[in-house]
């Protein structure tokens, strides 16, 4: 049932996601909207790859915690128990917001990132258990391969998959479907990326030893 509440919590977690914490970071301790170096994106790994760890770090814990907060508003709106079917369809609606504004955020012109920090903090509320084992999957790939990515590729679509795996017989019909539509999204936010891969021209991002405040364009 739609209800007032229910459409200024839709409305909160869009607002929420929009939050365009690279851009912010950026042009408020750096002076450089780092959408116009790098890969273009206003995400946490374009951060990484433009002003380094001590601007990518913040920018990643703000970007998880959009989603995160959004979906754990469900507790607040919802009389049903955790992981019914009624309580994790309004924890993937919110969800859904929160990363529609991050991808097109209403406080950075509509041009945003690719989604998949909040996406981490969404299905981090929904499902820690396969969330924890899907980034698990994500370092090692890009522990072996140092593109984010790739990684982020691979994790995406080995999660539908955990979820089978390890919750076969309890897990709710939406869900599974929503985390086949996640590995979809990655797959065509990703498209960019893709051809780079193919053509052996994808930038590696070294976390570790980037220097901070190097731009690259």
């Amino acid at each position: 049932m739609i209800t007032p509440i229910a459409v200024s919590a839709l409305i909160f977690a869009y607002l929420l996601g929009s939050i365009p914490s690279a851009v912010w970071v950026g042009k408020i301790f750096y002076k450089v909207d780092v959408r116009e170096f790098g890969s273009g994106n206003a995400g946490a790994t374009n951060t990484f790859r433009v002003l380094g760890k001590r601007a990518g770090v913040p920018v990643l814990i703000l970007d998880i915690l959009k989603g995160w907060i959004a979906v754990s508003m469900t507790y607040y709106l919802v009389d049903d128990l955790p992981g019914t079917e009624p309580f994790v369809n309004m924890q993937i609606v919110l969800g859904i917001a929160a990363l529609f504004g991050h991808i097109f955020p209403v406080f950075a012109g509509f041009r945003g990132g690719k989604g998949i920090a909040t996406l981490l903090g969404i299905m981090l509320a929904i499902q820690p258990g396969a969330s924890s084992i899907a980034i698990f999957i994500f370092l090692a790939v890009f522990l072996i391969s140092g593109y984010v990515s790739l990684s982020s590729m691979v994790a995406g679509f080995s999660f539908p998959f955990i979820i089978m795996v390890l919750y076969n017989t309890s897990v709710v019909p939406s869900l599974l479907i929503f985390s086949f539509l996640i590995a979809i999204l990655i797959l065509i936010t990703h498209q960019k990326n893709i051809e780079r891969l193919i053509k052996r021209q994808e930038s590696k991002t070294r976390i570790l030893r980037k220097k901070d405040g190097v731009l690259v364009k």
